[in-house]
């Protein structure tokens, strides 16, 4: 690893420390696993205290770039940052912003199509399967408010399967992490309350279709399915987060 001091005006040195670090991962394309300088070398490197080094690994920890191991063999070694801490701190801010379906679906109408046609290609058997397998739980006629929930969901991960066979990492990130978005609106909103089974029924129908055109390897059809997808399930939502608001005002009590 070739750290190359570039230290700012105005900048604390350990913010220093930390955006090296970054842009090395970046630029070499480091990977989890490799080890950074020891103490003394970034003390040395750097021309800071060992209490500035501490604290620049520390940040770096907190973020989830870095863990620490003692004893033979220990030092800073990098570890890749997962999805869902990411995705639930953004996710967390956008709750603030009363986000409703018609603004996540202003940009899932565009990700979902892109990454459904990128990944097509990488479709696994075993993918192929969980696909199938969704679908298969997803047609089951619900008995319960449960099972309505635990539909919708399901319905959303039928996406994510495909996010994790997409071979571009931002677009999976995305594609993912509107997913989730949804997902929290549907369980915070309980917009899985209202019976709408055309709902339901029109998911697994585009799914279905999907999932003849990925094994056909027909990406003009997957671009035109999955937008008539995503246009079809946003009025959905908006109709759905229609009814319960509606609910809502009609059950809160009145003087």
């Amino acid at each position: 690893m070739t750290l190359k001091p570039a230290r700012r005006k105005r900048t604390k040195l350990s913010d220093v420390i930390v955006e090296d670090v970054k842009r090395s991962i970046v630029t070499e394309q480091m990977k989890p696993g490799d080890r950074l300088p020891n103490e003394k070398d970034l003390i040395d490197l750097y021309q800071c205290s060992k209490g500035t080094v501490r604290e620049a690994l520390k940040a770096l920890e907190v973020e989830g770039l870095v863990c620490t191991r003692t004893g033979p063999g220990g030092g800073a070694y990098l570890v890749e940052a997962s999805v869902e801490p990411a995705s639930r701190a953004l996710r967390n801010f956008l709750h603030f912003r009363h986000l409703d379906g018609a603004q996540v679906y202003q940009l899932r109408k565009v990700i979902e199509v892109e990454l459904a046609v990128t990944a097509m290609a990488s479709l696994t058997t075993a993918q192929l399967q969980a696909l199938e397998d969704n679908i298969a739980f997803c047609a089951k006629i619900p008995t319960s408010e449960s099972e309505q929930r635990e539909q919708r969901i399901a319905e959303l991960e039928f996406h994510n399967i495909l996010a994790d066979a997409c071979s571009n990492p931002l677009l999976a990130f995305m594609g993912r992490f509107l997913n989730d978005l949804l997902r929290d609106l549907v369980v915070l909103k309980k917009a899985y309350v209202p019976e709408r089974h055309q709902f339901g029924d029109a998911n697994v129908a585009y799914h279905r279709q999907l999932m003849e055109a990925f094994r056909r390897q027909d990406a003009g059809a997957v671009r035109s399915l999955m937008a008539e997808h995503m246009q079809d399930a946003e009025s959905h939502m908006v109709a759905l987060e229609g009814e319960v608001a509606q609910k809502f005002l009609l059950d809160f009590p009145h003087d």
